[in-house]
C-alpha cells in the first residue's frame, strides 16, 4: 500500500468515527452486559475499557 493510499484510508476511518478500539470495546461491552447504553459508553472510552477488560478478566 503506497503513502497516499495509507493517508486517504486513515482519513476514511477517523471521518466515519469508528476506529478498531471501538468495535472492540462495543462488542466486548455487548457480550458483557446486553446493555445498548454500556455499549456506547465503553465505545466512548474505547482502548480504555479494552485495556481493563484484558487486565481484569
Amino acid at each position: 500500500m503506497s503513502s497516499s493510499s495509507r493517508q486517504q484510508f486513515g482519513r476514511e476511518g477517523a471521518r466515519h468515527g469508528v476506529t478498531l478500539g471501538t468495535a472492540i470495546a462495543v462488542a466486548i461491552s455487548w457480550t458483557q452486559n446486553g446493555s445498548v447504553l454500556w455499549a456506547i459508553l465503553h465505545g466512548l472510552l474505547s482502548w480504555l475499557y479494552v485495556g481493563y477488560h484484558v487486565l481484569t478478566r
